[in-house]
Formats: structure tokens, C-alpha cells, sequence
């Protein structure tokens, strides 16, 4: 057996009655892991694929919803199809690498290709489909995984970990280290689906989006970079003002017909290498708001635009078109192809050293 798969399977992700602080459930080899604040804001997280399953946070009313994607049990998640990722961190290489290579240190890597010729999120067994190591910390959790040299294609054994923590002032912190004793390309990002209405809820149409990004990244048929860093400026690309995500859904545009909507990577308008403001979403009936802040250098927005009701969720509802969207800090995609990108080369005696924040409130 692949010493990354889990030999029992039969637990299920059941939600935890806690304290303020962190709380385990043990379901044998995999447990779920209950972030409380004094916000009543509660956050589950299982060490299979170091996956957020559930954020519950209230709207200004006061009314709590849980609204990340997911599922109840380790068997959804196992079996899903058409591999959502939903919470999952991915990597080692988040997004995609066109063809399934790249060339480093004059050696060609080949990947596993799952994306048609490209390689996505890792590969047939990325960071999703692995049991991580967990660690119980005074108000965090930290998950540990040794990625090992050759899996996937990739070279180096990983040594990477993400803690989450949960603030008082309702955010998410996740800080993700790795070494590695062989060069080697990592960009890794957590795929979390957000609706801010709840989980369940429609579409995400109409949630306003902003993106701190003046640049983007046009990509082929698909979805690889063409190597163009575009002005986002009379495209339906402009976040830099909120505006619904369903606005300009509908205009004329390659680039949306290529993702079927919004599948894009935006280069961020950073100051410097802080934690800096990324994006933010608003919903307006609740008045529910996410900041994605991060010292990473992109975003990914995806839409939701391959949901199709076939994946039934936590709730019991199917996830329909549009009905979340993932913000993803990143590298941007095929960088490894890109040198003229900022690198997602890691050698030895380096450390990734990254941090990406999800800050909850209202309006």
C-alpha cells in the first residue's frame, strides 16, 4: 500500500461541542480539530489533506452559518468526484504546470499529469489526499508531512507544515514552512470554497469582490499562462473596485469563455513582502465580509464555475453552478516554466517561509 493512504476510512467528520481553544475528535487515524475564539466563531479542521471542513461565523445579525464548502464524512472526501479539493491544502505545486514538466538545474522533472496534459494541485496524490501529522498547540493546530523525493515527479524530500490558529478578532491564520534537501519547486495554498450567505446557499453571484491587482495573467484554452502580464483596466477582469462577480459574466471576453467565468490568476499590487491585503468579499444580505491577506505575490479567484449538483454537501444540498468561490494565494501558475516569475525554486538550507490570513466581519 501507498504509504500516503489512509488504511481505515470508515470515520466520520462530526462536528465538536467546545471551549474557547482547540479540541480533539478521534476517529482512529484521522481526527478533526475544533478552532473556538470568544466571537463564537468555530473552525474544524481534519489532518486528512490538512482540510478546513467547516467555518461558522456570524452575520450582523448576530445568526451563525457555516460558510465554507465541504463535507460530513472522510468518505466524501475520499470519493469525491471530479476532486473539488474543498478546504484541502494542495501542492506541492498548487495550480497548474503546463505539460506535466519543468526543467531545473539543467534536469527535467516530468509530473503526473491530471489535468488533461498539465499537472494540477500536486498531482493524482497531492497534499489533499494525504494523512498529515498533527500537533496540538496552546491555540493552534500544526500539521506536518514529509513529501518524499520522487513523489509525483517532484524532486527533494519536503519537509513542510501548516499551523492554523484562530484570533480573536475572527481570523484565520495559516503559516506554511518547508525545507527540502534537494532543489525542488514548491507553492503550496490552501482551496478553500467560501459562500458567505452560508453553505448551501445558490450562487455567489451576486457577492462583491474586490482584488488588489492591477495585472493579470491570460491564459491558452487550457488554462496555462500565456507568459502576457495584462492590465486588468477595461477588462471584466478590474476587481480594484468592488463589483459583483456577476456583473460582467456575460460580456464578450476569451479569457472568460476559456474558464467558463473566472479561473484566473491576478498578480497583487504589493507594497513589500508584509502580510498585505489581497482581496475582500462582501456579501450584503448578511453583511458577512472575508479580507484574504498574505505575503504571497497572486491570486487565484476561481468561481465555482465546474460545480454542477452533483456533489451533495454537508447540509445535504448539491453544490450548483457558482454556488462558492476560492481565493487563492499563490505563485502564479507555471511559474517552474516562468523564470522571468518570481521563482518557487526551494534548495537546501532555504526555507518557505509564507502566511496567508482570512479575516471574518461585518458590515
Amino acid at each position: 500500500m501507498d504509504h500516503r493512504i489512509l488504511s481505515l476510512v470508515t470515520c466520520a467528520l462530526l462536528t465538536c461541542n467546545t471551549a474557547v481553544g482547540v479540541e480533539v475528535s478521534d476517529f482512529d487515524s484521522i481526527k478533526l480539530y475544533t478552532l473556538k475564539n470568544q466571537n463564537e466563531m468555530v473552525v474544524d479542521i481534519t489532518n486528512y489533506g490538512a482540510t478546513i471542513t467547516s467555518i461558522r461565523v456570524p452575520d450582523r445579525a448576530g445568526n451563525i452559518a457555516d460558510v465554507a464548502l465541504g463535507y460530513r464524512s472522510v468518505e466524501s472526501y475520499i470519493n469525491a468526484i471530479d476532486r473539488p479539493y474543498f478546504g484541502s491544502v494542495v501542492g506541492r505545486y498548487g495550480n497548474r504546470i503546463a505539460k506535466g514538466s519543468f526543467i531545473l538545474d539543467n534536469n527535467k522533472y516530468t509530473l503526473a499529469t491530471n489535468d488533461g496534459q498539465n499537472h494540477l494541485h500536486g498531482g493524482k496524490m497531492g497534499f489533499d489526499k494525504v494523512v498529515w501529522k498533527a500537533e496540538v498547540l496552546e491555540d493552534s493546530v500544526k500539521f506536518s508531512y514529509l513529501a518524499r523525493d520522487g513523489e509525483e515527479g517532484y524532486p527533494g524530500n519536503l519537509a513542510l507544515s501548516v499551523t492554523y490558529s484562530l484570533t480573536d478578532d475572527n481570523e484565520i491564520v495559516m503559516h506554511y514552512e518547508a525545507t527540502t534537501d534537494k532543489p525542488t519547486v514548491v507553492n503550496v495554498t490552501n482551496h478553500t470554497y467560501f459562500n458567505l450567505s452560508g453553505e448551501g446557499a445558490t450562487t455567489i453571484n451576486d457577492h462583491v469582490l474586490h482584488i488588489n491587482a492591477s495585472k493579470f495573467t491570460p491564459v491558452d484554452a487550457g488554462l496555462i499562462p500565456t507568459g502576457e502580464l495584462r492590465d486588468v483596466a477595461e477588462t471584466p477582469f478590474d476587481f480594484r473596485t468592488p463589483k459583483e462577480i456577476g456583473r460582467d459574466l456575460d460580456a464578450h471576453d476569451t479569457q472568460l469563455k476559456y474558464g467558463l467565468g473566472y479561473d484566473h490568476n491576478w498578480v497583487l499590487d504589493r507594497i513589500d513582502d508584509a502580510v498585505e491585503l489581497a482581496a475582500m468579499l462582501y456579501e450584503p444580505n448578511s453583511g458577512r465580509v472575508l479580507e484574504v491577506l498574505t505575503t504571497e505575490p497572486a491570486l487565484q479567484f476561481y468561481g465555482g464555475n465546474f460545480l454542477d449538483g452533483r456533489l451533495v454537501g454537508k447540509s445535504g444540498k448539491a453544490y450548483q453552478h457558482r454556488s462558492g468561490l476560492c481565493l487563492e494565494t499563490q505563485h502564479s501558475p507555471d511559474s517552474p516554466n516562468r523564470p522571468e516569475w518570481p521563482s518557487t525554486v526551494l534548495r537546501p538550507g532555504e526555507k518557505y517561509n509564507t502566511t496567508t490570513v482570512y479575516r471574518f466581519g461585518v458590515k
